[in-house]
This record gives structure tokens, C-alpha cells and sequence, in this order.
């Protein structure tokens, strides 16, 4: 691709709406950026070729124009003399410097034209590369800032994530605190029932047991130590 053509491409390009659609915006325009300023060193280069070229041709020309005078001066000189023949060919020698003098001009012309596309093409390159060294700065800080929004959230997230699992750490041992001191509890009456339960079945083994004895005719201890003494019986005759 020429040069021109590169230019052209670059120029009419539009920076904004090519990172849009790329996957990848950062490394697109580091590589636009890049081939940007190859461009432009390139370009740089060739404008200035062409005003050396300028150069010289303008020197040129100048030196063509003072000769188109000197031969006119010089055949001017030979008719005051009377010298026809020699006037001539100062003549001829004007002529051929006239003819480089056009040729000359149509070439500064052309060079100057050529000059001044450069140093066009060279400042709107430099106002592209700028603009996308400026969507680069805005992509490099986005970039930041998303990292830097993403660490804060994350931050954020293990902050709650940890408090929420300290707040349900702390309902679990509640919990379980609970839980125990019911149970302990629960044990406690459970045990105190059972004395209960116990004293009255042992009353009722007692009420049973003294029962059968009296069906039997066994007396207790107990009933033998509160009976009253039986009283004897005088004999008759």
C-alpha cells in the first residue's frame, strides 16, 4: 500500500467506532497507535525529501533566470557592436535558459504543491494519533478503574460474606446454647419425675405388700408394736 494510501486510510478512519467492535480495544489501538507513528515517521521522511527537492530546484531556477539576463545583456552588448552573429547566439543561449527556466518553475510548482500535501497529511496524522493516544489514556484508565471497582467489590463482598457468617455463627452457638441448657433441663425434670414416680410406686409396693400380709395373717413388726394385748379370760367354777 502506498503511502498516500496508508494516509488516506488513516485520516478517514474512525478510531471510535473501530475500538467499539473490537475484542480486544487496548491492544487494537496500541497497534493502530503504532502503525500510526510509522506513518508518520515515513511521512516525515518523504516531506522532507521533497523540500530538500524544492530546494534545489528553486536554486536552480534562480540560476537559470540569472543566465536568461546575462544573455540577454550579452547580445544586447554585440548588436551596440555591431556583431549580428554573436548577438544570435546570445539569443539561442536565452532561449535554451528561458526553456529550463519554464520547466523549472512547473517543477517548483509541482514540488511546492506536493510540500505543502505533506505537511497537511503530517498534521492530521498528528491530530489522529493524538486522539487515539487520548482513547488509549481513556482505555488504560478505564481499565484501572474497573480493577480498582472490582478489588472495592470484592472487598466489599468478603466484608459481608465474613459478617454474615459471624452473625450465623453467633444464631448457630445461641442456638445451640439453647438447645442445651433444654436439655440439661429436660434432664433435670426427667430426674425429678423419676423420684417422684419411684416414691410413690415404693408407697404402693408398701400398701400391697401389707395387704397380702393381713390376707395371710402375718403381722408386721409394726403392727405387733402398736396391737393392744389381749386380755385373759377368767375360768369359771
Amino acid at each position: 500500500m502506498g503511502i498516500f494510501s496508508r494516509i488516506s486510510e488513516i485520516v478517514n478512519s474512525n478510531v471510535n467506532s473501530i475500538l467499539e467492535k473490537a475484542e480486544n480495544p487496548e491492544k487494537l489501538v496500541k497497534l493502530m497507535i503504532h502503525e500510526m507513528e510509522d506513518t508518520l515517521t515515513e511521512v516525515k521522511s518523504s516531506a522532507a525529501e521533497v523540500v530538500a527537492d524544492r530546494i534545489r530546484i528553486e536554486r536552480a531556477l534562480d540560476t537559470e533566470k540569472q543566465r536568461v539576463s546575462d544573455w540577454q545583456a550579452k547580445a544586447n552588448l554585440a548588436l551596440d557592436r555591431n556583431r549580428e552573429d554573436l548577438a544570435k547566439e546570445a539569443l539561442e543561449q536565452k532561449l535554451t535558459a528561458e526553456g529550463k527556466v519554464r520547466e523549472l518553475t512547473e517543477q517548483h510548482k509541482e514540488s511546492t504543491d506536493l510540500s505543502n500535501q505533506y505537511q497537511g497529511d503530517i498534521g492530521r496524522l498528528e491530530e489522529k494519533l493524538e486522539a487515539a493516544r487520548g482513547r488509549q489514556r481513556l482505555l488504560i484508565a478505564g481499565h484501572k478503574s474497573a480493577k480498582n471497582r472490582r478489588a472495592v467489590e470484592d472487598k466489599i463482598y468478603r466484608i459481608n460474606t465474613t459478617g454474615a457468617f459471624a452473625k450465623f455463627e453467633n444464631y448457630e452457638k445461641r442456638i445451640d446454647r439453647y438447645r442445651a441448657e433444654a436439655e440439661v433441663m429436660s434432664i433435670s425434670n426427667q430426674s425429678l419425675e423419676k423420684k417422684f414416680s419411684d416414691l410413690v410406686k415404693n408407697e404402693a409396693v408398701e400398701l400391697e405388700l401389707q395387704r397380702l400380709k393381713e390376707e395371710r395373717g402375718i403381722a408386721t413388726k409394726e403392727h405387733e408394736a402398736i396391737a393392744p394385748p389381749k386380755k385373759e379370760t377368767a375360768a369359771v367354777g
